[in-house]
């Protein structure tokens, strides 16, 4: 019987196809939607088409049905984020006045969430963003009215907990707090939202809440361990993943080489443009990820010289740095079809909706399995996709291109973090002693090596013993000095000198090395030169 052959079985018959594999696809596990949906989310999710859940998402349901705490780690388009919102929406349709709280680590990601949420058109929930984009005059108005607030952990931690006094009735309320892309959360980041959610349930206990929290997370090693880090909690882990998966073609492509002698290939980035240029022009949807901004406006621009003007047009760059307006037209034309290639960092890695892709290509290894299926996983979400890895000439990415089965069958990472390391735990006892005085029953919110390091900073200076505990001793709030990302939250705008409007933001410590006087800035595949 013959079998009708993909639109880029072509493409990979040429000498830089080291390795060629397909992985198979997998059947749908589902079950019944709960008999106890109240009544207005069950007829929201029928009117979406949805009778029926993955086997996984009943499990999650369930869990937090019987009031446990839940980590939801099964793979990339799974199904994840209806896991946490079924009991989410369930709740708030029964009771309005519960607040919830969803966390993400991207502006972008927070975007995608409430534009799924309105989808729903339930009757009164009111889902509303808050973070550093959000404007000042809202921002009382949504500490009023929302009842599903999504927001980021830079935002919790600085721009809500050392103010909780304005946030009384969302604290006190409190039903659920949402942790999505919970794998991103590892080391020196991961151990400070560590702290970070420790103060949430800390403060959150003052106004007498005590909330639930579900975490999803694409698949780790350690999902229990790496919860249970995370929130000082006990956790169920749901990791049976129940979700259908199409064929998909997987290749590793390694460049041409130009001088064999001293092993010189030819440049990934034009690898990746020539194979872009090529699956676009098939009519098929690809993302193509690279390491670094700059590589991903090279990609673009490479890739809109090969192509027509009227391909080109449909092609764009995607990464951190661009203004609020960029991101959200570009996520708005990924999310109608309108772009039909996109040159990404990871900024669009994580679970961002951007419809149904064909293609994946991944240039160089990104660091960790864990990551490569992330990138992979977006490529062929209902039919048979193509999932590619070009290699660089870095030592790691040949050694897969010559031994690609030892990354096939890699096992994807643990996410480690340690929120008790004192260099980072310093600074959110600080920050928990300006938001409360810090006493012996935060041990069991806080931790009891928080009570140590408060001694500690008290014997400093940083802090003063009273009748009522530890109380911050400075006269600013700690908070503001500790960044998250360990990274200055200072940036500088980068301006058009011709028309004075704003291309893109450029974080402190990466301005000396790429927006220098003299520097040509790559923004949207146009190049700028650095005149100050």
């Amino acid at each position: 019987m013959a079998t009708l052959a993909s639109p880029f079985d072509e493409l990979l018959t040429g000498e830089e196809i080291a390795y060629l594999t397909e992985v198979p696809a997998r059947e749908a596990k589902r079950v019944s939607l709960p008999d106890d949906l109240h009544p207005r989310l069950a007829e929201a999710l029928a009117a979406r088409g949805l009778d029926a859940l993955y086997t996984h998402q009943e499990e999650a349901f369930a869990a937090a049905r019987h009031g446990e705490h839940v980590m939801v780690s099964t793979g990339t388009a799974s199904g994840k984020t209806l896991a946490f919102n079924l009991p989410v929406l369930n709740a708030l349709a029964a009771d309005p006045k519960l607040r919830a709280l969803y966390l993400y680590p991207t502006k972008a990601l927070a975007q995608d969430q409430a534009r799924s949420l309105g989808a729903y058109r339930l009757p009164r929930l009111r889902p509303a963003i808050y973070d550093g984009d959000t404007e000042s005059e809202r921002r009382w108005q949504i500490r009023k009215w929302a009842n599903l607030i999504l927001t980021n952990p830079d935002m919790l931690h600085v721009g809500v907990l050392p103010h909780h006094d304005r946030w009384g009735d969302v604290l006190q309320n409190l039903r659920y707090v949402v942790v999505d892309e919970a794998h991103v959360y590892r080391g020196v980041f991961g151990s400070h939202v560590g702290n970070v959610l420790r103060r949430l349930r800390r403060t959150a206990r003052i106004y007498g809440a005590d909330p639930q929290f579900l975490l999803a997370s694409a698949t780790i090693a350690n999902p229990g361990e790496q919860a249970r880090a995370l929130l000082g909690l006990e956790v169920t882990v749901v990791a049976e993943d129940g979700a259908p998966r199409a064929d998909r073609t997987v290749a590793f492509w390694n460049p041409p080489l130009l001088d064999e002698d001293l092993g010189v290939r030819a440049s990934p980035l034009g690898e990746a443009a020539r194979l872009l240029a090529e699956l676009v022009s098939r009519g098929l949807r690809t993302i193509c990820f690279a390491k670094s901004r700059r590589a991903a406006e090279l990609i673009h621009r490479f890739t809109s010289e090969r192509v027509g003007a009227e391909l080109a047009a449909r092609l764009s760059p995607y990464r951190g740095g661009y203004t609020p307006a960029q991101r959200r037209e570009i996520e708005r034309r990924l999310m109608e079809g309108e772009l039909l290639g996109v040159t990404a960092t990871d900024a669009l890695e994580l679970g961002i909706d951007v419809g149904l892709l064909d293609c994946a290509i991944s240039v160089g290894f990104p660091g960790t399995v864990a990551s490569l299926r992330q990138q992979w996983g977006r490529a062929g979400r209902r039919s048979q996709g193509l999932a590619v890895l070009i290699a660089s000439e870095d030592a790691l990415d040949q050694f897969f291109m010559r031994e690609p089965e030892a990354l096939m069958d890699r096992r994807v990472e643990a996410a480690i973090l340690d929120h008790a390391n004192a260099r980072v735990l310093d600074g959110h006892v600080r920050a928990a002693a300006f938001e409360a005085p810090i006493d012996a029953r935060d041990v069991e919110t806080l931790g009891p090596e928080a009570l140590e390091r408060a001694e500690a900073l008290a014997e400093a200076g940083d802090l003063k013993r009273t009748p009522a505990g530890y109380v911050w001793a400075g006269r600013d709030y700690p908070a503001a000095r500790v960044p998250l990302r360990s990274s200055s939250p200072e940036s500088f705008a980068v301006i058009e000198a011709t028309t004075g409007s704003v291309l893109g933001m450029v974080e402190r410590e990466r301005a000396y090395s790429t927006v220098h006087e003299g520097a040509i800035y790559l923004h949207l595949g146009e190049s700028y030169r650095v005149l100050a």
